[in-house]
């Protein structure tokens, strides 16, 4: 095989991500039965990750709202006494976002990558009671990318993906409503010019995409470019003379 019709080193990922764009999307009603097999022997689990999560972002909003004490009541106020208290309970909100956060990270960081080894396990055993004849029609590599690379979703329903999602969308509701009870006109004014920049962004990104996406997939499968291929030639043709 020549060089230039050579695959290059990605064409395993390459061919496992056009198999993955091909495939239809299962309808909810069909996935929601195994998501709940693999979400209910930790249902628990997830359940006391909530609450830290909710008690994690609480705390994140304390030192936004001191600042409102500090400058309102200590410096034009001048109320002096107030000043140890915001310090400790800043100090308190600090410590308990940093022990929550931390605690969070390690049960579901834990939790996700041994349900991730579990199901790698169970998939590298249906694989191998197929016959020989499933072998023949698909590469080794692409198996074993399938294997290693289709479980990592799993990572963001049990692991930090799902917290991080529903802790986001919290936060957002808490600073919406204290922006509204602030000024509910400035409120809206700004969430108007995000939306507005967000679809412009949405379209751009639409729009260039296909430009970077298409060159890196054909050079994934090997398709080189003609440019390059005539310069690889060249260059074989160059040493090839220095050597005669």
């Amino acid at each position: 095989m020549k060089a230039v019709d050579r695959p290059s080193r990605g064409t395993g990922r390459a061919t496992t991500a056009d198999l993955t764009a091909s495939r239809p999307k299962p309808k909810l009603t069909k996935v929601m039965p195994e998501v709940w097999k693999l979400v209910k022997p930790r249902r628990w689990l997830l359940a006391g990750s909530f609450l830290l999560m909710i008690v994690n972002r609480l705390c994140s909003f304390a030192l936004p709202v001191s600042s409102r004490y500090l400058i309102n009541n200590v410096m034009y106020k001048h109320q002096l006494n107030l000043l140890p208290w915001i310090i400790g309970t800043v100090a308190t909100a600090t410590f308990l976002q940093g022990v929550t956060s931390y605690t969070l990270t390690q049960l579901l960081s834990t939790a996700g990558q041994r349900l991730i080894s579990e199901l790698r396990t169970r998939v590298q055993q249906h694989i191998g009671r197929l016959p020989v004849a499933f072998y023949d029609e698909n590469r080794t590599g692409t198996l074993v990318a399938r294997i290693m690379t289709d479980v990592e979703g799993v990572r963001n329903l049990v692991g930090t993906g799902l917290l991080e999602f529903v802790g986001g969308i919290l936060t957002a509701i808490i600073a919406f409503c204290i922006l509204i009870r602030i000024s509910g006109r400035m409120t809206l004014l700004t969430v108007c010019i995000l939306l507005v920049f967000g679809l412009i962004l949405q379209k751009a990104f639409k729009t260039i995409r296909p430009i970077f996406r298409e060159p890196l997939q054909n050079q994934r499968r090997g398709h080189w470019p003609s440019h390059r291929i005539a310069g690889r030639r060249a260059r074989r043709q160059g040493l090839s003379r220095r050597r005669e």
